[in-house]
């Protein structure tokens, strides 16, 4: 019964974007047999046409791209959806990895990766989606601050926030956590679906980006880091009656 469950689920589709066709073809043999249907364009005008014409479940996008850089592909994509995308970087090009974050990549891999490592960053990603599509409870609020997972939204007096997927998810951790302190590891495995490596910055990223947002909408939430430890939420107190 499960197995037969398991066999008829809809396979998640995945739009390759990169200029490699070699790679694209060993992607596509690999990624098959695993469950996933795979197309690939090589350039990012046709990836921005096929995007247009069909909903995919997620992007691997190469930084690389001839006519439109992997960059401007990716902030392309964000003004229309947040379908989830995995930024293909160059080998110690640490500043791509952190610009791809920064601009709404929900995760990257450094060229040349093993196609199992991609599998398992695919995975990671899209068990994320499911879990945000899926929520326990619909909203919550903390101070001024309110997420209503159902929408996968997070706003302050009704300015949406406009946060990642993965970003998101940090914010429902901390929120869960109340003011009580989610560990480094604690969020890299629930809220990015992988262990805490001492190379990967992708966290940091994430929580920079969550706190400039924060920073923008209100001056009371913020979250704070406990050192060697993990993240905290803090709520400070009013200093203004118009103040959320």
């Amino acid at each position: 019964m499960a197995e037969s469950a398991i066999s008829s689920a809809p396979r998640p589709k995945l739009l390759i974007v990169d200029d490699d066709h070699e790679l694209c073809s060993m992607l596509a043999e690999y990624l098959g047999p695993e469950g996933f249907l795979t197309e690939a364009v090589g350039s990012g005008p046709a990836a921005l046409e096929r995007l247009g014409r069909e909903a995919v479940d997620l992007v691997v996008l190469d930084v690389m791209l001839p006519e439109l850089s992997g960059f401007e592909v990716l902030r392309r994509i964000r003004a229309l959806n947040r379908v989830p995308v995995i930024m293909l970087t160059a080998r110690g090009e640490e500043v791509d990895r952190v610009v791809g974050l920064e601009m709404g990549a929900d995760d990257y891999l450094a060229k040349p990766f093993s196609p199992r490592e991609l599998v398992a960053r695919i995975r990671a990603v899209l068990r994320r989606m499911s879990v945000e599509s899926h929520p326990a409870s619909g909203a919550m609020q903390w101070g001024p601050l309110r997420l209503d997972l159902r929408a996968r939204r997070a706003d302050v007096n009704e300015q949406d926030l406009e946060l990642t997927a993965a970003e998101l998810r940090i914010l429902e951790l901390l929120v869960r956590a109340d003011t009580k302190t989610v560990t480094r590891d604690d969020l890299m495995t629930q809220a990015l679906g992988r262990r805490l490596l001492p190379t990967d910055r992708s966290l940091d990223t994430h929580v920079s980006n969550l706190r400039r947002k924060l920073a923008k909408a209100t001056s009371r939430v913020s979250v704070q880091s406990v050192r060697g430890t993990g993240y905290a939420l803090a709520l400070a107190a009013r200093t203004d009656d118009n103040e959320p």
